[in-house]
């Protein structure tokens, strides 16, 4: 990957923005406004600063399937080049991050009702449970007293969480969490012995859900589908639950790693959180515009001619949105690169871009919100001495393209309160 800059000065590389997904766009967002670059071979448009990404987040002008903007399936042509069966393509294809309206909007009308407000503050007593049976297994998993906080914490919670939400037995749930495994791997074999395994099963408990109905997000989507089949198709009651599942995975287990990590070596931040607990909800919006684990958004499709600024792009021209970037612009976050755990929250409680914006806005992000604010405080209440079991730039980050995510956290527990 290079993206080339208006100013003429050496391009930012891959390795530059790998070994710092923040700071490697912020000189592209301070010489020009809009960038021309490549991206994984093709041509693309970079918007880096706030204004800009949160204006084309929310431009249905811009697509995030590349059919809406006159082309081809792109996404469903690369799982195909990869190895992904054609007849299981449709349930990564068809999940709701790479659909448009109208066939967006139904869908997303479905899905909001297992995370309307109410129903999510219903399950928070369930999610402390759950993290409290978490936390009483950590001590078994200490290595000289050392534990692993991703393996053996983060990684555990949301996907048990999305199991209760979604209506999976306990019995079932270790099959869950090794298909949650196998999508991590990203290897196209894994992926389709799981995306096999993972249909049978919900056709299996779609037909459990039909015989004794239960207050769960399957009986929801059978109930649907059964009585109108324009409305959820059975591929896409499948899809829709593959990505709760992939969404519980990948956004919630980094985020309860990097604010971990964020506190640890941040004492004065940790130290004003132990102070005064209500700082809590605002401590996990800073560490997701600090260090959410995305840094830039899903791809964007022009689906019509569109001007910013000065600088016109094309109908079908490619648009990548930097959510990394745009979370530390100057213009709009004083002292951006500061983690401060007491930064004014805008009217809407958000003061970043981390959940995307506009119809993508992340559908699950209350749940996401409640989990971590749980795991945090959790964490912090029963372990008081908790810290890192190695000086912070020893600790491992996953090497993967444009995204921040600690692969390991290693930290000594500490006697327990």
């Amino acid at each position: 990957m290079t993206v080339e800059d208006t100013s003429h000065k050496p391009p930012l590389t891959t390795h530059e923005v790998m070994a710092d997904p923040y700071g490697g766009f912020a000189r592209l967002r301070e010489e020009t406004r809009i960038a021309r670059g490549m991206w994984d071979g093709g041509p693309a448009w970079f918007i880096t600063r706030y204004e800009d990404a949160n204006a084309v987040l929310q431009d249905r002008r811009f697509a995030t399937n590349s059919k809406s903007a006159g082309g081809t399936d792109k996404y469903a042509d690369v799982l195909v080049q990869l190895g992904i069966s054609r007849e299981l393509v449709p349930y990564l294809a068809g999940s709701l991050v790479y659909t448009d309206p109208p066939d967006h909007t139904r869908l997303r009308k479905l899905v909001l009702r297992a995370f309307a407000a109410r129903r999510i503050a219903a399950l928070r007593p369930r999610v402390e449970t759950i993290t409290a049976e978490i936390l009483d297994t950590l001590p078994d998993h200490a290595d000289d007293g050392v534990v692993d906080l991703i393996e053996h914490y983060a990684n555990a919670l949301p996907i048990t969480v999305i199991c209760e939400l979604v209506g999976v037995p306990v019995r079932d749930r270790a099959k869950w969490r090794a298909w949650n495994v196998d999508y991590s791997s990203k290897d196209p074999r894994r992926l389709n012995t799981m995306l096999g395994e993972l249909s049978e099963y919900l056709h299996d408990l779609a037909e459990q859900r039909r015989a004794v109905r239960a207050d769960d997000l399957m009986t929801v989507l059978t109930q649907t589908h059964d009585e109108d089949r324009d409305i959820l198709s059975e591929t896409e009651l499948i899809t829709m639950v593959l990505t709760l599942m992939i969404a519980a995975v990948e956004t919630t287990p980094p985020v309860i790693g990097t604010a971990v990590m964020a506190l640890l070596t941040h004492p004065d931040q940790l130290a004003l959180l132990r102070e005064n607990p209500a700082l809590m909800p605002g401590a996990v919006q800073e560490v997701l515009r600090w260090c959410g684990p995305a840094v830039v958004a899903k791809m964007r499709y022009a689906a019509e001619d569109v001007t910013i600024g000065d600088t016109l792009i094309r109908r079908g021209d490619r648009v990548q949105v930097v959510l990394g970037s745009a979370n530390h612009d100057p213009r709009r976050y004083p002292n951006p690169q500061s983690f401060d755990i007491t930064r004014r929250l805008d009217t809407t409680g958000v003061q970043h871009l981390a959940y995307s914006r506009g119809a993508h806005y992340c559908v699950g992000a209350g749940l996401a919100n409640q989990e971590i604010e749980v795991a945090i405080a959790a964490l912090l209440d029963r372990y008081p001495d908790l810290a890192l079991a190695v000086p912070a730039d020893q600790v491992e980050w996953k090497r993967l393209p444009i995204t921040r995510q600690l692969a390991r956290l290693p930290v000594i527990l500490g006697k327990p309160r």
